[in-house]
């Protein structure tokens, strides 16, 4: 009996994202493939070090160990505050300087056109360049220069990339959202004013990509700063714990449409 494709879609939320390990731990636990991802920003990041063969355990030790001193390499302000330089090389290490479509699945990395306004998602080429493109939070990293063109963060134009996974032939799409707003936030420098207006605007965007998907996972971790890369052990679990409540949903989806398939 033929099964279906399914496809994560990750949607950005700076160190919030991490709940993405969480997810995709419980999905490989329960025997739920992933067939290819769709990734923005930290769900770009997380989808390619998954991609590059990293396993989860893995990738579970290097995120209790990224820390941001490891890629922050600052700049005199002139796009962006970080350069960026230096996690493009972390990326380029991890994911073992390798292509995108050299990965173990397909992803499909999405970034912004800063000049045409356009959302551009990367199927090929090397995966740093892409991922580096995707995390560009505009005024925070200097934009991504590629074949002439400046790229800034996938979240800016597509938050949660349902509809790219799609297009990259998934049957079934799980989207894992990780942007909610925090309300009140504690706003004391220009990154929370960049970060907090990002979410904002994306608020009302991301509202109308739930229809979209076939399961929806929204990690609680608003109460977490999306800059602070502290409490990634509980922003981790809290993506297990969610992942777990939709278990029966995902496979009820899976059961549903093999039905149709096997009359």
């Amino acid at each position: 009996m033929a099964s279906p494709k399914i496809g994560l879609a990750l949607g950005s939320g700076g160190a919030r994202g991490f709940a993405h390990l969480g997810v995709i731990k419980v999905l490989r636990d329960e025997g739920i493939p992933i067939d290819l991802i769709a990734g923005s920003s930290m769900g770009a990041l997380v989808a390619s070090f998954y991609g590059a063969g990293l396993d989860v355990d893995r990738l579970y030790k290097l995120s209790r160990v990224f820390k941001r001193k490891y890629y922050l390499d600052f700049t005199v302000p002139k796009m962006g505050f970080i350069a960026g330089k230096r996690v493009k090389e972390l990326i380029r290490i991890f994911t073992h300087g390798k292509m995108i479509e050299e990965l173990d699945i397909p992803i499909g990395i999405v970034a912004t056109d800063l000049m045409s306004g356009e959302k551009v998602v990367f199927k090929k080429g090397p995966v740093a360049e892409a991922v580096r493109a995707s995390i560009a939070i505009p005024g925070i990293f200097v934009p991504e220069k590629l074949d002439g063109r400046l790229f800034v963060d996938g979240g800016v134009v597509d938050r949660i990339p349902v509809s790219v996974a799609k297009e990259m032939g998934a049957d079934i799409v799980i989207a894992v959202d990780v942007s909610s707003v925090k309300k009140n936030e504690d706003v004391t420098s220009i990154f929370d004013v960049i970060m907090q207006s990002i979410d904002i605007m994306q608020m009302e965007l991301v509202s109308n990509r739930e229809v979209a998907s076939d399961v929806m996972l929204r990690p609680p971790v608003e109460m977490f700063n999306s800059k602070a890369f502290t409490n990634i052990e509980e922003i981790i679990t809290i993506g297990e714990e969610e992942a777990k409540k939709h278990i029966n949903k995902i496979k009820k989806c899976i059961e549903q449409w093999k039905e149709p398939q096997s009359e």
